[in-house]
């Protein structure tokens, strides 16, 4: 007997329905309250699914809703739903994923999709054949279903459909896809092809069995009249040009034919699609030999396709020229996300035999992996080019100005690397003028470009600090509320380029009141804190004991946010009908800027310390179920064990176990901050650390050993640390305060320690890593016997080591070519790189 409905309950879960619909928060409020208890019946969901499929006499809109809260419902706790309730769901949506309203079609495509990805391809293995076999339906809505929950699924799952853990349906799926690609509907189509793109990438076997099938396929629909089949055939072209070119260069020539036609298609969306085409052949070897002979078409087009329309120019406000005076609008202002502090190591070493990984990371603002490629090309014009577009600067047109801005910082390294006085300076010098520019957008375009340009300059702006100071500063009075918040991050990146440089009385007097008059006016809520007190962290580390005059009311609020959010959190938690949620970001900033505080101050911070309850607070931060705010905690505890332990040592019993557990290389930045943290108590307890090592060892060892651990974070230099830099550095700083504890396990780390820390220049965390790995050698001789030539090689990293550190490695080495024989040392040494070979002769004479 089929699931039935009591009437009453329908006539509740519909009510319910409505007034989720309603605007009113307090009626969302009451909503939300109902959905948790209703959520306490399983078969709440038989009601959800019966509204979305059977009641056809509902609006369409009330019966998706159904169907969407029914998705977030399997989201969350699928696994709990009782056999029956998931049966009755799963076969709702085959029977009905032919309905009549798109829109009810594709909620259950996605509530498909969504059990699909709980784990349940493998649990329901008549999905994929009903769903292939609805494909066949004489009823076009059937088919138009089946083929959007397919291109879901295979959105979502492509690897596991590839797979043998499910029998690889690919093998029948691909084919099967193939054939609709010359179905009559040009959405069948779309579909089609958008399925089968999914596993170019991958190079799936099946699609790679059907390569030539599926090519011939896609040239027979190059002229589709359906602008959505245009853009998915250039998109299959585009992918199937990085995967598979050899497939495609006997028919380049069409190809590139078909793409300048596309590059005009009268669809935006299509036009798009194909100038990526142009994109990915750049960056084929072959691109020269097939593209020289069609540049003559390609440049004029893309050149055109640069032009603005009048409703370009409009939209960008380029008719606008004087628009200084105007109010920002509060929708224009994207909103910001605060990065939580992530301690990163000073700079890596030049690597001794002068390679080096370069990884670019995600973000836009990255540039250095586009420097590095695109770049070569341009090098020999940049010296015509440069003056050019530094005279564009001066352009009558704003929109030419503002350009100019963007397209110079992109060339700020290079031309870093010339003379200063060669183009650095006139740069220099006009993109201080357009941060003062009349048109918002320079301003903003301006003063983006000159952040870019103080990252690579770095000290090299020392000598016109006077003046850059005196136009930022400037700007404060002229700037409206978006450019402002992009001028609080050039200061802030000013001040992290010429560290201690900038603490000089006259420079502190031009840049400090305008700062703190904009702290004072700022309210504890709102939101434009946070780059203030971003931009204020970069000033407090570089001003150092320069800061002192401002610290004290900086460090009260800090405090008095971090309290607020924390009680504001624990007000939510017991009453979530009555209370917000905060927005923990205040918190994490604050946090970052204490960081920056105790960073810059140093032993100055303590009075501070002492007269709050910081220490109470940090407990509570260090537990908080938001990574980031645990991350940005553990930053300060190393920063505050290094500024002024005394405060610290009391918490420490209460501090470490929460260390301890949060030594997780999933969330790899709270990790790698916790790791930094203990290194700095170690360092500071000295042998008292001795009850503790157990709870933190075995978990430094297993992360250090991670063969996959992400790279971490950029550092200043847009170099990588090792990722297993920070772990070997506390492992390290454990052995030298307590070496009995900790070398009984140099066998199970001390081939990724060494290999993490050689790329590490010299400083004082390498150095006291180093002691204690030579410690824990003199424990445990035996322990590095199988590695050794690992610890040769760390050891050559070394530029100048103390005198007493050197001693230290000259011992080893000597002691342990005199265990082994002057015979067996030769064929030891016969396995060295010549350049570790001369460096160990030259330094230690071994």
């Amino acid at each position: 007997m089929d699931w039935q409905p009591d009437e009453q309950g329908l006539q509740q879960v519909l009510q319910l329905l409505k007034d989720s619909q309603s605007p009113n928060t307090a009626t969302q409020r009451i909503v939300q309250d109902k959905l948790k208890q209703l959520n306490q019946f399983p078969d709440f969901n038989n009601y959800l699914i019966f509204v979305l499929t059977r009641l056809k006499s509902e609006d369409e809109p009330t019966r998706s809703l159904s169907g969407l809260i029914l998705k977030n419902n399997v989201k969350a706790h699928y696994q709990s739903f009782p056999p029956p309730v998931a049966d009755f769901i799963k076969q709702e949506c085959l029977n009905n994923i032919g309905d009549a309203s798109s829109l009810i079609r594709a909620t259950i495509g996605i509530l498909i999709t969504t059990i699909a990805s709980k784990g349940e391809l493998q649990m329901w293995p008549e999905l994929l054949p009903q769903l292939c076999n609805l494909l066949n339906s004489e009823d076009y809505n059937t088919c138009e279903g089946a083929f959007g929950a397919l291109q879901k699924i295979c959105e979502d799952s492509s690897e596991l459909l590839d797979s043998d853990a499910l029998n690889r349906p690919l093998n029948i799926m691909i084919p099967k896809f193939l054939q609709f690609f010359k179905h009559c509907s040009p959405k069948i189509r779309s579909h089609a092809i958008a399925c089968v793109n999914q596993f170019i990438m991958d190079r799936a076997q099946a699609l790679m069995d059907n390569i030539d099938t599926f090519i011939e396929h896609l040239f027979a629909l190059a002229v589709d009249d359906d602008p959505e089949v245009r853009k998915n055939v250039c998109r299959a072209l585009v992918m199937l040009l990085e995967v598979r070119i050899d497939r495609l260069i006997p028919h380049m020539h069409s190809i590139i034919q078909y793409m300048l036609q596309r590059t005009q298609d009268h669809d935006e969306n299509v036009a798009l699609e194909a100038c990526e085409f142009w994109l990915t052949l750049a960056e084929q070897p072959i691109c020269k030999e097939v593209l020289a002979s069609h540049l003559v078409q390609l440049i004029p087009i893309l050149v055109n396709g640069m032009k603005y329309s009048e409703i370009d120019i409009i939209l960008l406000k380029g008719d606008v020229e004087e628009d200084e005076a105007v109010p920002d609008s509060e929708q224009d202002i994207k909103p910001r996300f605060h990065k939580s502090r992530t301690v990163t190591l000073p700079h890596e070493a030049e690597r001794p035999d002068g390679s080096e990984d370069a990884e670019d990371d995600d973000d836009d603002d990255a540039l250095s992996d586009w420097n590095l490629s695109c770049m070569q090309g341009m090098v020999p014009y940049l010296p015509e080019l440069i003056p050019h577009l530094i005279q564009c600067l001066s352009d009558k047109k704003a929109l030419v100005r503002s350009i100019a801005c963007w397209t110079l910082s992109r060339y700020a390294h290079w031309v870093v690397s010339q003379p200063p006085d060669m183009h650095l300076k006139p740069l220099m010098t006009e993109l201080l003028k357009r941060i003062l520019d009349g048109n918002k957008r320079v301003q903003e375009a301006a003063c983006s470009a000159f952040a870019t340009l103080e990252e690579e300059a770095c000290t090299e702006l020392v000598p016109y600090l006077s003046y850059i100071l005196d136009t930022l500063v400037f700007a404060f009075g002229k700037y409206q509320h978006k450019n402002l918040l992009i001028l609080y991050d050039a200061i802030g990146t000013l001040a992290d380029s010429v560290g201690h440089h900038l603490n000089q009385p006259e420079y502190i007097q031009k840049l400090m009141p305008p700062l703190i008059q904009k702290w004072n006016e700022l309210k504890d809520e709102d939101k434009d804190l946070f780059p203030l007190l971003e931009c204020l962290s970069s000033v407090a580390t570089a001003l150092q004991s320069g800061f002192l005059p401002y610290c004290e009311p900086v460090y009260q609020r800090c405090v008095t946010l971090v309290q607020k959010t924390l009680a504001q959190a624990m007000m939510y938690t017991q009453h979530p009908e009555q209370y917000e949620a905060p927005d923990k970001d205040f918190m994490i900033v604050a946090l970052d800027l204490l960081s920056g505080l105790a960073e810059g101050l140093g032993g100055h911070v303590e009075q501070l310390v002492a007269r709050s309850n910081i220490m109470t607070l940090l407990f509570q931060c260090m537990q908080d179920s938001m990574p980031e705010v645990r991350q940005s905690s553990f930053a300060l505890l190393g920063d505050l064990t290094k500024a002024c332990f005394i405060h610290v040592k009391p918490c420490i019993a209460e501090f470490m176990p929460i260390l301890g557990t949060n030594l997780n290389p999933e969330f790899i930045s709270v990790c790698n901050n916790a790791t930094w943290a203990i290194g700095e108590i170690c360092m500071q307890m000295g042998a008292e650390m001795q009850p503790y090592v157990q709870m933190v060892l075995n978990n430094l060892v297993e992360i250090i050993n991670r063969p996959n651990t992400p790279k971490t974070l950029l550092e200043n230099t847009g170099r990588l640390t090792s990722p297993s830099a920070i772990p070997a550095i506390t492992i390290g700083r454990l052995g030298y305060v307590c070496p009995q504890e900790v070398a009984p396990m140099l066998q199970q780390f001390i081939r990724p320690w060494c290999t993490s820390l050689r790329n590490i220049r010299d400083n004082e965390e390498k150095d006291s890593a180093f002691r204690g790995i030579c410690m824990m050698i003199g424990v445990n001789p035996g322990g590095v016997v199988q590695d050794f030539i690992f610890f040769c090689d760390a050891v050559a990293s070394w530029v100048s080591p103390k005198d007493d550190l050197r001693d230290m490695f000259y011992k080893i080495l000597h002691g342990f070519k005199d265990q082994v024989g002057e015979e067996n040392w030769q064929q030891f040494s016969e396995q060295f790189p010549p350049l570790l070979k001369e460096r160990l002769a030259a330094f230690y004479g071994v």
